[in-house]
């Protein structure tokens, strides 16, 4: 039972747990995490390698007053149980329940809503600036693993830290991998730190000693810090993060809460410059499955926990679909490369970075460079083939419009988890991309709407395309209607079935939700005429203005915003040429953030669902 746990009701209690029960108190949590997780998913190793670091910051800071900032925030579920929502963890993700992500709304000891990478630096430093021209005196923490640090937007925020000259302290939660194993100079870099622990206490230790001396020992401390034979340049091959002006201390073992306490401490009596604490991790610490495999259980679904294995699932997906394509056209097309941001087991490359280590790139966490240099790549006579999240891909907007676009390059953007996403909630719901990327001239954007188009779209995108083309699809498993579809034609969408009075125009796997409603409005003797539509950008107008003439209700169905979507194109459009229907139905989701919750819950709530879609067209017809 958790005993100690039971404790923890509010912020601050784990100040009341005494020191000899520390040890006890983190065995409670990961059992805790172990038992919540493996029921209803959710990032289980990062928050395994954190829980005496949490502890420790915990410790350290008095809530919610002291500010802290966790990048991406996936790591912040002990944070969660330490302010005082143990008795709510099990609703993790779950539609109603706490988010798997720092919420202000939830608790106010989540200091900033976070979710992607990168992002803890800059928002603490501008908090710490406020607090110091509010004149107050909050702490100032920001948490960010080593794989985000290799982030720009950090690199940025740690260069204007060091000019504003606030405290404020980095963690560097360093465990030696993000997702998928580090890359990069930033991973070589931590490596020769790791393997210096002594550097700092001796160079203290020395310029101490240096300053006791009588007249010419400050200036000789001086003359050092100047020179490239300074001691730093003599243990550690460029000291990065003091040459940026941030005072370093570490590392420190990420799982010894004292020392850990100790040097948070030590950071926080320093008033007028940033800190960095070095801080090492075991990511899965705690759990042997994890441990053993920590990218697997970075974002696990519902899984054993004596075993460790995942519920079985085998289900085709759309990335395993992908995967598979990538890997035969790679063996057909030697020009075909392969460019990904630190998801290379999440995009479903895993197996094409194994059979053509050569052709694939893992850039890191850079979506913006990773789309520039996927253009570079193009202008070299190359293939490209960029695979993001939709939602991460937002980063590298002004990438794809100004350097891919403009120029006109062969780039092939695959955007995985588009549309709704679900238990990861607001800030992964791929649910924008229709609208950014309609905004660009140049682009094809397609939208398969099952597993076998969404091979012949990128089929098309390879053998037909010399431009720009987006490839959009959903998480999870994918639809499959064989022997439906006819061959692409550029800019041009299929009826799969004719009706009268009802024309339903769907966008990628809600052409499935309208077939589905469909066998609902057939029970009523409403047969509507259904077409996928394929093409969102250009889409096929011919077809659209011939179709509408001939049908009373227009109904467009596409998961995502109204704003910039399909929807609001297809009501312009209908306008602009003098349409004279009843009503055109748009079935999207509100220009809105999306809350977490089961895709299912998530398209009821919204009435996207076919029932709901069922419903509204039986209420404009019987009107």
């Amino acid at each position: 039972m958790s005993r100690l746990l039971e404790k923890i009701i509010k912020e601050n209690d784990i100040k009341n747990i005494d020191p000899k029960d520390y040890r006890e108190l983190a065995q409670e949590i990961r059992l805790k995490l172990v038992r919540s997780v493996s029921r209803t998913g959710g990032h289980l190793a990062s928050n395994l390698g954190a829980v005496e670091l949490t502890m420790a910051l915990h410790l350290c800071l008095d809530f919610p007053k002291d500010k802290l900032v966790w990048d991406v925030g996936h790591q912040s579920y002990v944070h969660k149980l330490l302010t005082g929502r143990s008795d709510v963890f099990d609703t993790l993700r779950c539609m109603g329940g706490i988010s798997g992500f720092p919420k202000v709304k939830e608790n106010p000891s989540d200091t900033f809503d976070t979710g992607h990478s990168s992002t803890s630096i800059s928002v603490a430093l501008g908090l710490a600036k406020a607090r110091d021209l509010r004149g107050s005196d909050e702490k100032v923490f920001a948490v960010i693993g080593d794989g985000a640090l290799s982030g720009g937007m950090a690199y940025e925020a740690l260069n204007n830290a060091a000019q504003l000259n606030s405290n404020m302290v980095v963690v560097l939660n360093d465990n030696k991998m993000s997702i998928a194993k580090n890359v990069g100079g930033m991973s070589n870099y931590l490596g020769k730190i790791r393997a210096n622990r002594k550097y700092r206490d001796l160079k203290i230790n020395v310029e101490n000693a240096l300053d006791r001396l009588p007249n010419l020992g400050k200036p000789i401390t001086r003359q050092i810090k100047k020179a490239k034979s300074s001691l730093k340049h003599l243990f550690i091959s460029g000291m990065m993060f003091e040459e940026m002006g941030l005072i370093y201390i570490g590392p420190v073992d990420g799982h010894n809460i004292e020392e850990m306490v100790t040097a948070f401490e030590t950071a926080t009596s320093i008033h007028d410059q940033p800190v960095l604490v070095h801080v090492l991790t075991k990511k899965g610490k705690g759990y042997k499955p994890a441990e053993k495999q920590p990218d697997v259980f970075h974002g696990v679904g519902v899984f054993d926990i004596r075993s460790g294995e995942p519920v079985p699932d085998d289900a085709e997906t759309y990335t395993k679909i992908f995967g598979q394509w990538m890997l035969d056209q790679g063996a057909r097309e030697e020009t075909l490369v392969s460019v990904c941001a630190a998801m290379p087991d999440g995009t479903g490359l895993r197996e094409f970075s194994e059979q053509y280590p050569e052709r694939f790139f893992d850039v890191g966490i850079a979506e913006e460079h990773a789309v520039t240099f996927a253009a570079g790549l193009a202008a070299g006579g190359l293939r490209p083939v960029v695979s993001l999240y939709s939602t991460f891909m937002q980063r590298a907007y002004d990438q794809l419009l100004h350097d891919v676009c403009i120029s006109e390059l062969p780039v092939i953007v695959t955007l995985d988890r588009s549309g709704i996403v679900g238990k990861d909630g607001e800030t992964h719901q791929g649910i924008f991309d229709l609208s950014y990327l309609s905004s660009m001239p140049g682009i094809t954007v397609l939208s398969p709407m099952d597993g076998e188009e969404l091979k012949a779209s990128l089929d098309f995108a390879l053998q037909n395309m010399e431009t720009p083309v987006a490839v959009r699809y959903p998480r999870g498993t994918a639809y499959q209607y064989p022997g439906m579809h006819s061959s692409y034609e550029y800019g041009k969408g299929e009826i799969l079935c004719e009706g009268r009075e009802i024309l339903m125009l769907a966008v990628g796997n809600m052409a499935e939700m309208a077939l589905r409603a469909a066998d609902r409005l057939r029970e009523s003797g409403i047969v509507p005429t259904i077409v996928n539509m394929r093409f969102v950008k250009p889409f096929d107008e011919q077809l659209v203005e011939r179709l509408a003439k001939q049908h009373s209700v227009v109904v467009t169905l596409e998961d995502n915003v109204y704003s910039g979507g399909f929807s609001e194109r297809i009501q312009a459009f209908l306008q602009e040429h003098g349409w004279k229907g009843r009503a055109c139905i748009p079935v999207c989701l509100p220009d809105a953030f999306i809350e977490h919750g089961s895709p299912e819950d998530l398209y009821e709530k919204y009435r996207m669902d076919a029932a709901s879609v069922a419903d509204r067209i039986e209420g404009i017809i019987k009107k």
